[in-house]
């Protein structure tokens, strides 16, 4: 695999960033829970976590993995991708070890703070849902949600709220249609990617699970050039720096900034423009060289997560289609409730593209026999 130099990434999944570092030049060193078929064959080595995504990453087990990848090829630095919004130690701890490139941990921290960005929010003049600490009386309307959270999974309608959460918070309910700016930022300034839909995969017990992912997101002139500026004024008040992204909720040309994710995010590979690297454009602005634009191809393209509905004892050795990514290794054992794989679709529209990709997502559980049992 060349002379490409080393750098270690670690997070819940790192195929992602591992598939894109690669294209960008570097030999990933992957640390993460799953150790797909497709992160491996990008990797340069890869150490499969202890551990499990409902307890999330545990310090001393992610130490211990580090050093063994890093021995005997003295890594760049390190990316770290979901899992550590809520372990800011961790990250102080990582950077004391290796060069981070992305947000450090007081940065996380400030980003992942409802309080602040409320308040930030209101010195701005930028339109934020009403956020509590206790649940309010009257809880119809209010969502909780966990204190560095991610990917839907830990929201739940306030009725449901046993306010047994030391973590948790509320927010206020709003109508709209959830709506991400994927973003770049060198600490002073920010250049939106793109912006994409989102929806989520809902269960009983996850009404709000992450699901998927479309762009392009139309939105209207005014609306874009809202949301765009809302970006560069939250990004350079955090000090952002890397790839970032903006969750918002769209209501024709009112929109609510919900949250900043402080890291690469999940529509990395729907964004990944056909010559580039959005991993090396991250390490780039890490470093102070912000890249105008990245240069998506100009069909509607889309993600879905997979979702396992039923337990899958030992995965069989299968020829995945190559509209799926994230794809388990034989033999592996997942959970009702689990992630399974990643399917993608392309089409000239984002409605299309949302279809297709549903489409295919019911046609993998139908073949890996991973469906509702009957």
């Amino acid at each position: 695999m060349g002379n490409e130099e080393a750098i270690l990434i670690a997070g819940l999944s790192g195929r992602a960033l591992a598939a894109s570092a690669r294209r960008g030049g570097y030999a990933p060193l992957v640390a993460d829970f799953f150790g797909d078929q497709d992160t491996l064959a990008v990797a340069q080595a890869h150490v499969r976590l202890a551990g499990s995504l409902s307890r999330g990453i545990e310090e001393d087990a992610l130490i211990e993995a580090l050093e063994v990848l890093s021995r005997g090829r003295s890594p760049l630095g390190i990316v770290c991708g979901s899992g550590f919004e809520d372990r800011t130690a961790l990250l102080e701890r990582l950077s004391g070890q290796w060069r981070l490139f992305g947000n450090g941990a007081e940065t996380v921290a400030k980003t992942k703070s409802p309080e602040l960005l409320s308040a930030l929010c209101a010195d701005a003049g930028i339109a934020f849902p009403r956020s509590e600490a206790a649940r309010p009386l009257a809880a119809t309307d209010w969502l909780e949600k966990r204190r560095g959270g991610a990917g839907g999974s830990h929201i739940r309608p306030a009725t449901q709220s046993d306010s047994s959460r030391s973590n948790g918070y509320y927010q206020e309910k709003l109508n709209g249609v959830p709506v991400s700016a994927l973003f770049l930022a060198d600490g002073e300034n920010a250049n939106v990617l793109g912006y994409s839909w989102q929806w989520s995969s809902p269960t009983a017990l996850q009404p709000y699970r992450y699901g998927g992912a479309v762009r392009p997101a139309e939105l209207s002139p005014t609306t874009a050039a809202g949301l765009a500026d809302t970006v560069h004024r939250v990004a350079a008040s955090l000090s952002l720096v890397g790839l970032n992204s903006a969750d918002f909720l769209v209501d024709g040309d009112l929109f609510w900034l919900l949250e900043i994710n402080p890291r690469p995010g999940a529509t990395l590979d729907i964004f990944e423009p056909p010559q580039g690297s959005l991993f090396a454009m991250h390490i780039a602005a890490c470093t102070g060289t912000l890249t105008a634009q990245s240069q998506t191809s100009d069909a509607a393209e889309a993600a879905a997560i997979v979702y396992a509905e039923a337990d899958i004892p030992a995965v069989p050795a299968l020829v995945w289609p190559d509209w799926t990514a994230d794809r388990p290794t034989a033999g592996s054992m997942i959970k009702a409730g689990e992630p399974l794989c990643t399917v993608y679709a392309c089409g000239p529209a984002a409605s299309g593209a949302r279809v297709l990709v549903e489409e295919r997502r019911e046609l993998i559980l139908a073949w890996t026999g991973a469906g509702k049992s009957q």
